[in-house]
């Protein structure tokens, strides 16, 4: 028989959620105790759901928060529950997803995910099935709760959807969220953007089959009435701008007039979505190509936005009275600019929520300058403020996350003239680090007892850390010396979240070459790590993975033969593979070319696999230290076994050619291997093959090298 509550029960359970709503403090202490009793008694769960789907008499808030006692319970306890009282709870979830008020139906949604969170897709095999029937309804209720669950569903479990362990059922999914981009009700049409876009950065491969329609459903909605629809829009286009930009590039003119339009969308978080694209194009090789016809639209709508308030203009003016509206021409000179900021600095007296434009605007000026900052007068007025912002927020405090990411800027900006901030700087930085591990580490053995950690506190101050580094160069090497980073590199390194992994290999790429002695002792658990991560599916995390192996052999020298076979094959797949992104071949590139460089007889026989590519990545790079070093790799492997560039010759002498002003023993390299070629083929092949060569080359080559 299907379980029925006790009247007498049930009324007890509906006090204690009146109760539980009192503002009283011994009222709400009551009630945690009453609450600590009742989960000795597993049915209690049975009258906690039976409130929530069947008790339509009750009020809304009393019903919703049955069902978040019951979320609760499900978190801490969900492994306690006897089977008849989980399957109760799983069918009643499913039968009322459909209930006729949006705060049950959002409630529902999130008592189904959280089951489902506690390992219960696995062994709940009728849940995705029977929500994706459901989205057919013809009752909107129905259709749109469902959908609701599944997106939470989406959130949750994205890299399980797409896993054997299911069976892949986003194979089905995917091409049946798309059909609901045309439907009629905005809810559901947002919805279905919402449960797709989970799917993107990960590039599921159930989404990249479909990726053509995906786009031109997308394309479809570009003029759409509802403010979460567009914004889902433009956060799948931004999204899509990062990991399938080849799709993109065709209807790039037409994509970039969407977002001019997007980013003055009446509803403001459309607009701060639609600013996203314009970070992300940023980043992107084509970024000048695709902006340059369009910049006299952008950059006035983009300035436009940085509205004040009527108080912040009395301020500015109070502040900036005597300014001329000539003004503009300040901004042609850094100095300037930043004499300007450090005066805008009174915003940290009188608005909080101003620091983040800030924090972004001197990080980028730091960027920009690079060393010139390193001024006494720059530090004095720049550094105070922003080590008393430091000093004031606490280590869990999200307003961190800017003025972390701001000091890493200035900080290797500065170089050595950080070194009186450095200590407590990077020390904070290490307690963030250590502090986001425990409690990932006590989360994963006791997930019913801790919180998942925020990683944006560790990958911002592994970020630092590296501004550090890259700042200090050898100076750092005693904070290095006195603190356990390199364990907790070593753990970070390792972490699930691709973000994590992608800012400690920066990190330790940056140590390095800044204090090799104290990396070198981990360079063998390191080396294994580093080849695992040389998946370009994850391009930021395999391009400073890439990077720091390079860095590695620089310090290594011959003792890097044993670490070849590791990671050669990995750089050899990456640079012969279509699509790969401009920074990664070029990284890899140099990464293949300085492991030639130290080990050249492990690498020489691997030449011709990888000359072709190796010399189309290089050609257009500028000269320095890094390509000199690449370059010099690849003259000693021509040496080991010069057939392996014969058939490729012409892309070896573009690549030469490339070079404005080689050192001078490199010059000698390059003249010794051009005119052996030319000795070895004779005076007439090598007319007849530099015959094939453009005219710009062949002069180039003439005049620099003799041939």
């Amino acid at each position: 028989m299907e379980w029925q509550p006790d009247e007498q029960g049930l009324q007890q359970v509906l006090q204690l959620l009146k109760d539980s709503q009192s503002p009283d403090t011994a009222t709400q202490r009551a009630v945690q105790e009453k609450l600590e009793q009742l989960n000795q008694f597993p049915d209690f769960n049975n009258y906690l759901i039976f409130v929530l789907t069947s008790l339509k008499s009750e009020d809304e808030p009393t019903r919703s928060l049955s069902g978040l006692i019951l979320k609760n319970n499900v978190k801490a306890h969900y492994q306690n529950f006897p089977p008849a009282v989980a399957d109760f709870i799983k069918r009643e979830c499913l039968n009322n997803i459909g209930d006729p008020s949006p705060l049950i139906r959002a409630t529902i949604g999130i008592l189904i995910t959280t089951i489902a969170s506690k390992g219960e897709l696995q062994t709940w095999p009728e849940l995705l099935p029977q929500l994706c029937n459901l989205l057919n309804s013809e009752d909107y209720n129905t259709c749109e709760g469902s959908f609701g669950a599944l997106q939470k569903i989406c959130e949750d479990s994205s890299e399980l959807l797409d896993s054997d362990a299911l069976n892949r059922p986003l194979n089905i999914m995917i091409p049946k969220f798309l059909q609901f981009f045309k439907h009629c009700s905005p809810k559901i049409r947002s919805h279905a953007i919402a449960c797709v876009n989970q799917f993107i950065i990960g590039r599921a491969q159930a989404l990249m089959d479909n990726i053509d329609t995906f786009i031109e459903s997308l394309f479809a909605l570009a003029g759409d009435e509802d403010c979460e629809v567009r914004k889902n829009v433009c956060r799948a286009l931004v999204m899509l701008l990062e990991v399938r930009i080849d799709r993109l590039i065709p209807h790039m003119h037409s994509i970039i007039q969407y977002m001019l339009q997007r980013t003055q969308d009446a509803d403001e978080n459309v607009a701060l979505e639609a600013c996203e694209f314009w970070l992300t194009l940023a980043e992107q090789p084509i970024c000048k190509e695709a902006l340059s016809g369009h910049l006299v639209q952008l950059i006035p709508i983009l300035v436009n936005g940085m509205k004040y308030s009527e108080i912040d203009i009395i301020l500015l003016k109070v502040s900036h009275h005597k300014c001329d509206p000539g003004c503009l021409k300040l901004f042609q000179y850094p100095k300037a600019i930043l004499m300007f900021l450090i005066k805008t600095f009174f915003f940290f007296k009188y608005f909080s929520e101003r620091c983040v434009i800030l924090y972004d605007a001197i990080g980028t000026l730091a960027d920009s300058v690079g060393h010139h900052l390193n001024q006494p007068e720059y530090i004095q007025k720049l550094m105070p403020p922003l080590i008393q912002k430091w000093n004031e927020l606490k280590d869990e405090d999200k307003d961190l996350f800017p003025l972390l990411e701001c000091l890493s800027s200035v900080a290797t900006a500065l170089q050595s003239g950080f070194l009186p901030y450095c200590e407590p700087v990077y020390q904070r930085c290490v307690t963030l680090v250590q502090k986001t591990l425990a409690q990932a580490m006590m989360y994963s053995q006791q997930p019913d007892q801790y919180e998942a950690p925020d990683k944006d506190f560790m990958i911002v101050a592994l970020d630092l850390l590296s501004g550090l580094a890259e700042g200090l160069g050898g100076h750092v090497d005693q904070l290095v010396a006195r603190s356990n980073i390199m364990t907790l590199l070593f753990q970070c390194m390792q972490d699930t979240m691709p973000e994590v992994r992608q800012s400690s290999f920066a990190l330790l790429g940056d140590l390095t070459k800044a204090c090799f002695p104290h990396v070198k002792p981990c360079i063998a658990e390191f080396m294994p790590i580093l080849g695992t991560n040389l998946n370009p599916e994850f391009i930021s995390v395999c391009n400073n993975a890439t990077w720091a192996i390079g860095e590695i052999c620089m310090q290594m020298g011959v003792e890097m033969q044993p670490y070849v076979a590791l990671v050669l094959p990995h750089l050899v797949e990456i640079i012969n593979r279509p699509n790969t992104p401009k920074t990664l071949l070029e990284n890899t590139a140099i990464t293949i070319g300085r492991l030639g460089y130290v080990c050249p007889q492990e690498v020489a026989p691997m030449l011709q696999q990888f000359i072709r590519p190796w010399c189309t990545s290089l050609r257009n790079i500028r000269d320095n230290e890094e390509k000199d070093s690449a370059f010099r790799g690849i003259c000693v492997m021509i040496g080991v076994n010069p057939g392996g560039v014969v058939q490729d010759f012409i892309f070896f002498c573009d690549a030469v050619a490339s070079w404005v002003s080689p050192k001078d023993d490199l010059r000698d390299m390059f003249c010794k291997i051009l005119h052996g070629f030319k000795d070895q083929v004779g005076e007439e092949n090598w007319q007849q093959f530099s015959e094939q060569f453009p005219p710009i080359l062949k002069e180039r080559l003439s005049a620099c090298y003799g041939v």
